[in-house]
């Protein structure tokens, strides 16, 4: 038997699932059961996982299947209204000095110290191409202070370049648990992955290897100033 908020958050998802073949983001999962943070949707997820109601595709981002549903909601299903897209506000751009310039596209926010997720959006940043080298490149405005002695500050854009490899000692976007994402240096620990802050204050973080996937390094930076 679900508690009414494991069988609304299984309601929307199975929504969302209906609607656009795409299983719904944390950041809207919260918004729409109306929780103050994404630990409380950690724990319906597990809770729901635990007793075979859904379960996480391997090796893919924000990628749940519902496996089956509660008798009730078959026989009266809850309706939920996905909550209104939020309007994404682009950054104000830098000056550009260089004359070739390309368009790359902003992923959100990434947390350079508590992991955080790192969100899809659609606006589009203008960096020098002298700062990028081949290969496939997003942006993601950095939040916290734990690499700021790499010289990675709040409110920096980190300029990405997608990889699913790294090594020791480079400076990744790692996607934890298939759920969230940090910035942080990349080290091997046997057969764990420890991710290094640049801030004395922080600890590194520890995770089986099997929980941590490479999503890029980073191939420069870009700040911001007010």
């Amino acid at each position: 038997m679900l508690t009414p908020k494991q069988q609304e958050l299984l309601s929307f998802i199975q929504t969302r699932l209906d609607e656009g073949g795409v299983s719904p983001s944390f950041e809207e999962m919260k918004d729409a059961l109306d929780l103050r943070s994404k630990s409380g949707i950690h724990r319906l997820i597990n809770a729901l996982e635990e007793r075979g109601f859904i379960r996480r595709l391997p090796n893919r981002a924000r990628a749940l299947e519902v496996l089956k549903l509660p008798d009730a909601m078959h026989r009266a299903p809850t309706p939920i209204v996905p909550p209104k897209p939020k309007l994404v506000t682009p950054p104000p751009l830098l000056p550009i000095a260089a004359n070739d310039v390309i368009e790359i596209p902003m992923h959100g926010r990434i947390a350079a110290g508590v992991p955080i997720e790192a969100m899809e959006g659609q606006a589009m940043l203008s960096v020098p191409a002298a700062l990028l080298g081949a290969g496939d490149h997003y942006a993601l405005e950095v939040s916290g202070d734990s690499m700021m002695e790499a010289g990675i500050l709040d409110g920096d854009f980190a300029l990405i370049q997608r990889t699913d490899v790294a090594r020791e000692g480079q400076i990744v976007v790692a996607l934890i648990d298939e759920a969230e994402a940090t910035l942080k240096y990349f080290r091997r620990d046997g057969g764990r992955v420890r991710l290094d802050p640049a801030n004395s204050a922080y600890e590194p973080q520890i995770y089986d290897s099997r929980q941590v996937r490479i999503q890029g390094k980073l191939a420069g930076l870009l700040r911001r100033y007010n």
